[in-house]
């Protein structure tokens, strides 16, 4: 495949030497010195965006408009999710969106519902959850949090929302997230459940960035020949 790469950070230097690995060509690299550009994109098979937060809608945009699959790595952006899902499918062209593209991750997606459905039965666990991000990251907390923070909300009636927060309190029913910036971290996501007499507590840490770097690949060759939206279960299958 022909990928275009929407953001040249360290994220994607590192999905640039993976892709070559998999045999796939890096045709273009856009930044702030070189913006995206639809007459660009047409040489390309599918675009990579791993920006910033209030870029990746316009990225998106244009890449749909100019009938370019497009694999998202962004967040903080999905208040324009329905948009740009309703973009997609009118332009029928395919969009791929995760919190993160991490195998592992998404694992640990699944572990954290789980628990929660047994949790619920064990009001005196106030559940909470920290994530610890590299200090370049723009959004706080992570897509990475919410999502883990919407899957135990589903499985756990004791909570109605979730709140950036620096204290958990027993009974509170928004959960709190806290968001630490520590120098160049990768992802350190814990969810934990505290009680007066003891912690249970799950962790995922990523040791580099190559785990998301080749999901994200594995989601442009995914969509490639597909219309519609798409997110991390239907490339695993869980």
């Amino acid at each position: 495949m022909k990928l275009a790469l929407i953001g040249y950070g360290k994220m994607g230097k590192t999905i640039e030497r993976l892709a070559i690995e998999r045999g796939h060509q890096v045709v273009h690299r856009f930044n702030s010195a070189n913006p995206v550009n639809a007459e660009a994109l047409k040489e390309t098979d599918a675009a990579i965006e791993f920006s910033a937060p209030h870029l990746a809608v316009e990225h998106i945009s244009i890449c749909l408009k100019s009938s370019i699959p497009v694999v998202v790595g962004t967040t903080g952006w999905y208040d324009h999710f329905e948009a740009c899902a309703l973009l997609a499918k009118e332009t029928g062209t395919p969009l791929f969106t995760a919190s993160n593209f991490s195998l592992g991750v998404n694992l640990f997606f699944a572990l954290n519902e789980y628990l929660a459905g047994l949790m619920k039965a064990y009001p005196e666990y106030q559940a909470e959850i920290i994530e610890t991000h590299h200090v370049h990251k723009k959004d706080a907390p992570s897509g990475t949090a919410i999502t883990l923070a919407e899957g135990l909300i589903r499985q756990h009636q004791d909570y109605t929302g979730w709140k950036l927060s620096d204290t958990a309190t027993l009974g509170n029913s928004l959960l709190p997230i806290h968001s630490l910036r520590i120098d160049e971290v990768p992802g350190t996501h814990e969810v934990s459940y505290r009680s007066h007499i003891d912690t249970l507590s799950i962790t995922h840490t990523a040791h580099n960035r190559d785990g998301f770097a080749l999901g994200a690949i594995l989601a442009a060759e995914f969509i490639k020949g597909r219309s519609g939206v798409f997110g991390m279960k239907d490339l695993l299958q869980f």
